[in-house]
């Protein structure tokens, strides 16, 4: 294939964006990777420069388009973080970004991209944050994007230490507390009663009462309509169900321990 055909292929692929034809998010972010291939534009950068210059005036779309292209970055850099991306962690990332699988070559040409280093990872999660609604310090679309960052680094059976601090370097940059921290890690890595609490945000001092109010309340805000209200894409929210095994299994067993 000449340069020339490659070119006119890559313009032709952000005029099909830009007619407003009824894409997926992942058959997006293909396009704009085989456009920016055939420019020799082929970066993570150019990518997020791309998104916000093709969808100026849609900002639902920007959101999710830019969402999944910080979370692929991540989610590559956060793998690498123990030194090796292993096969299992691949999967896991496969598990929680459905993709189709004419689209696999583009999504891992992208993930291949991000995962070279851990260096440059702070970038893409202060990205992550610019993507939440003005005058609000951090909003739930960044829970979202730690727990999928978790469930990719517990994949070979462990969070190494390195993995760990890439995780609570991020969760600082979205400028989430530690109980908010706290809350996502103990999804994901077992503290007995303790981490029950700390999943549900609740104290061991509250009524049960209270620790079902909350529960109920959690319950709500993780509920699908509500995570693709917030801008996670059709294609990640496979997190929530997992979300809610974990919240759903903590208050059964805070439950069941006050009714012994």
């Amino acid at each position: 294939m000449t340069d020339a055909t490659e070119d006119s292929q890559g313009s032709r692929a952000l005029d099909l964006i830009e007619e407003g034809r009824q894409l997926g998010i992942i058959e997006r972010i293909g396009i704009l990777l085989r456009a920016l291939s055939a420019r020799g534009r082929e970066s993570i950068e150019a990518m997020v420069e791309s998104v916000h210059a093709l969808f100026s005036g849609d900002r639902e779309t920007r959101r999710r388009v830019a969402f999944s292209v910080a979370m692929i970055a991540l989610s590559a850099k956060m793998a690498k973080a123990d030194g090796v991306v292993a096969a299992s962690e691949v999967a896991a990332f496969q598990r929680i970004f459905e993709i189709p699988p004419e689209e696999l070559r583009n999504v891992f040409r992208l993930y291949d991209l991000a995962k070279q280093d851990t260096a440059g990872f702070e970038s893409y999660a202060s990205r992550i944050t610019t993507l939440c609604s003005e005058g609000q310090e951090h909003c739930q679309l960044l829970f979202d994007v730690l727990d999928g960052l978790f469930h990719i680094a517990k994949a070979d059976g462990v969070v190494h230490e390195r993995e760990r601090a890439f995780l609570q370097r991020v969760a600082e940059v979205f400028h989430l507390t530690e109980g908010e921290y706290a809350a996502i890690e103990n999804r994901h890595v077992a503290h007995g009663e303790a981490g029950d609490y700390a999943i549900l945000g609740v104290s061991p001092s509250d009524s049960l009462p209270q620790i079902r109010a909350r529960y109920l309340e959690l319950v709500r805000e993780n509920h699908p309509d509500r995570l693709a209200a917030r801008g996670v894409p059709a294609e990640f929210l496979a997190i929530g169900t997992e979300r809610m095994k974990a919240i759903n299994a903590a208050y059964e067993s805070v439950a069941k321990a006050r009714a012994a």
